[in-house]
């Protein structure tokens, strides 16, 4: 039975995402939310985890979107299709969506879902959680305008694989198994680095751009990917430097911050793994006379998002507009394909005889 005042959840998609991360997220706002129908393409997955939540079962989108009680849609389905679905849940009158990150698979989708958006009034909010992290909301309020603020950024996490956190969040059904890493070719290694952008640097790739003032003008110098799942690849836009940094293996300390150099003052930015609701993001601003020391509060960005989503969904304006989505989106495509030509520009490796 739904909960008087709050407001229905459709979830398209009920993988590890869904099972550890948002359904512990809304498990937080009983107030706000209450999950009314799971959608996935497996039957026994929908119905396992829509049991947990006391919620229907579905493998339609189109039975989902026609059910009353969801207001609003969470799309975490594979990437290739959250335009599709993002566009269906703004036609089906819903009063909000949040859809995982990437929201689309190129610029011209992102342009649609925008126009969709604004001509049915439907609001959208994009899961890069650290966006929505209060303690990265804070920092950037003490920081001050962040455009052209720093010389160089420095985006790095080094964490242990998604299973052992996920496990730890909740009993995850029909996991997919890790696949066997392709030999290292140079194809081969321009595909992990494209993966590593659009799957992992891309949750702080928006905190990174708001560093940025030429996001245009990309020059790859290094693009490598790390054993046994990672990535280092440094570029420039313009005079300002950035390094994006990851090393998903079998350590135990999780690693996950933003630091920004400036000429006065460096900021960190320490975050908190995904699939743990452990509280917000914690900051510091230190210069040679101080430091300043920011969070952390009770709710990570997982809960932030959610919570902003309630608020679109009765009337409050987007912290993010359409545009600067799609200047997200766009500058994480153009990475990835850059950060991938550099990588098959470099020679093939020489097999040892």
């Amino acid at each position: 039975m739904t909960v008087a005042g709050t407001l229905g959840v459709g979830i398209l998609g009920s993988g590890p995402v869904t099972q550890a991360i948002h359904l512990p997220a809304l498990a937080r706002l009983t107030d706000q939310f209450t999950v009314r129908t799971v959608m996935d393409a497996n039957d026994a997955t929908a119905h396992d985890v829509a049991a947990r939540v006391g919620a229907r079962a579905t493998t339609s989108m189109d039975d989902l979107l026609q059910d009353e009680t969801v207001d609003v849609v969470a799309v975490c389905s594979p990437h290739q299709f959250h335009a599709e679905q993002v566009i269906a849940a703004c036609r089906a009158g819903k009063r909000a969506v949040l859809c995982e990150k990437p929201f689309a698979t190129s610029t011209d989708e992102a342009a649609s879902i925008a126009q969709v958006s604004a001509q049915t009034g439907v609001p959208i909010v994009v899961g890069a959680m650290h966006t929505y992290d209060p303690g990265w909301l804070a920092f950037t309020q003490s920081w001050g305008a962040t455009r052209g603020s720093a010389r160089h950024i420095r985006s790095s996490a080094v964490l242990p694989p998604n299973p052992r956190f996920e496990d730890f969040a909740t009993e995850v059904v029909n996991r997919e198994p890790m696949s066997t890493p392709a030999p290292a070719t140079s194809a081969a290694d321009a595909h992990r680095i494209r993966d590593g952008i659009l799957g992992l640097a891309i949750h702080d790739l928006p905190l990174v751009r708001a560093f940025l003032t030429d996001i245009d003008d990309i020059d790859v110098h290094l693009a490598r990917p790390l054993s046994p799942w990672g990535y280092l690849v440094v570029f420039s836009c313009g005079d300002q430097t950035v390094e994006l940094h990851a090393l998903i293996s079998a350590n135990w300390q999780p690693d996950w911050s933003l630091q920004a150099y400036a000429d006065d003052r460096v900021g960190r930015v320490e975050f908190t793994p995904s699939y743990v609701q452990a509280g917000s993001a914690t900051a510091t601003i230190s210069t040679p006379s101080q430091m300043v020391r920011l969070g952390p509060v009770d709710h990570n960005g997982y809960v932030g998002e959610w919570q902003h989503l309630y608020d679109m969904a009765h009337g409050q304006p987007p912290l993010y507009s359409s545009a600067e989505l799609i200047a997200d989106l766009a500058f994480a495509l153009n990475l990835s394909d850059r950060a991938a030509t550099a990588v098959l520009g470099r020679p093939e490796p020489v097999a040892a005889r």
